[in-house]
C-alpha cells in the first residue's frame, strides 16, 4: 500500500499557521487535503509534524479526521519522513505538501497508477523543463521510496537536502532510479501562475479561484484553472508579482 505523507507544521515564515486558516467554508488548506486524499484507493493518509508545542493542533485535525499523524525533527524533515515512514511500516511514499489546495487529483492517481507497474525510487512531473517541485503551479505531488530517503540519509549531512526531503534524489540521478511523467502541454510556458500559498497575498489569491471553481467543480482539472485563470487577468498579474517576489 502506498501511503501519502504530508508534511506540515504552522511555524512557516513568511505566513504563519497557513495551513489552519480557513479557506473554503470554513476549512482549513489541511483539512481539505484530507478529503481530496482519501478518495485516492489503496492508499493510506500520515500527517508528519514535528513535536515542538505548536504544532499540538496539527495533530488534532490529523486526530479529529481519523488520520494517524506522526511527530518528529522540527528541522531534519528527511529523519521526520523516514521516521514517519517506519512509525507505519510505509515502503512506497507521496510525499505532500499541506499547503497545496489545487493538487490534482487525476495527477494523484495517475502517480500512484505508474509507480505500482515501474520500479524506481522517485517519480514525479516534469513540468516546461524543470522537476514540478521547482514551479510555482502547486498541482502535483511525489512518490519516493523509504529505501531511497535512507540512501540520502547516508550520503550526505547537507542541512539544504534534510530539510527539502527529495531535492538530493532528483539531483543526484546517477545514484538513484528517477521517473519522470510529462505535465501537460497546457502548461507550457505559463511562467506567470503560482497557486502555492507561501504569502498572504498568495493564499487570498488561491482562495478567489477555489471559491470560484469549487462551485462548478469540487476537484478542478489543471486545465479549468488554466482556462478560469486565462479569464481573469487581474488574478494573474497578482500572481506575477508574486512568482516575481518569491523564486524559487
Amino acid at each position: 500500500m502506498i501511503t501519502f505523507i504530508v508534511q506540515a507544521r504552522v511555524g512557516s515564515t513568511r505566513l504563519p499557521q497557513k495551513i489552519l486558516l480557513p479557506f473554503y467554508e470554513g476549512k482549513s488548506i489541511l483539512e481539505l487535503l484530507i478529503a481530496k486524499l482519501r478518495l485516492v484507493s489503496n492508499t493510506q493518509i500520515l500527517i508528519a509534524t514535528s513535536d515542538d508545542s505548536k504544532n499540538d493542533v496539527i495533530e488534532e485535525i490529523a486526530l479529529s479526521n481519523n488520520v494517524k499523524c506522526f511527530r518528529g525533527s522540527e528541522n531534519d524533515v528527511l529523519q521526520r519522513f523516514i521516521d514517519a515512514a517506519e512509525y507505519v511500516g510505509a515502503e512506497q511514499i507521496i510525499r505532500v505538501c499541506s499547503d497545496n489546495p489545487f493538487l490534482e487529483l487525476a495527477s494523484i492517481q495517475t502517480l500512484v497508477n505508474r509507480v505500482s507497474d515501474e520500479k524506481c525510487d522517485y517519480m514525479s512531473f516534469w513540468v516546461d523543463g524543470k522537476p514540478s517541485i521547482k514551479t510555482h503551479f502547486g498541482f502535483w505531488t511525489e512518490y519516493v521510496t523509504l529505501k531511497a530517503l535512507k540512501k540520502v540519509r547516508v550520503l550526505t549531512e547537507d542541512s539544504l537536502y534534510h530539510e527539502h526531503v527529495t531535492n538530493f534524489i532528483y539531483s543526484h540521478p546517477k545514484d538513484f532510479v528517477v521517473s519522470w511523467i510529462n505535465g501537460p502541454d497546457v502548461l507550457k510556458g505559463r511562467d506567470d501562475i503560482r497557486l502555492t500559498t507561501d504569502t498572504i497575498e498568495d493564499f487570498k489569491t488561491a482562495q478567489t479561484v477555489y471559491s470560484r471553481l469549487v462551485g462548478v467543480q469540487i476537484y478542478p482539472t489543471i486545465a479549468q484553472v488554466v482556462s478560469f485563470l486565462d479569464q481573469h487577468g487581474e488574478l494573474l498579474q497578482s500572481m506575477k508579482q508574486q512568482i516575481h517576489i518569491n523564486s524559487k
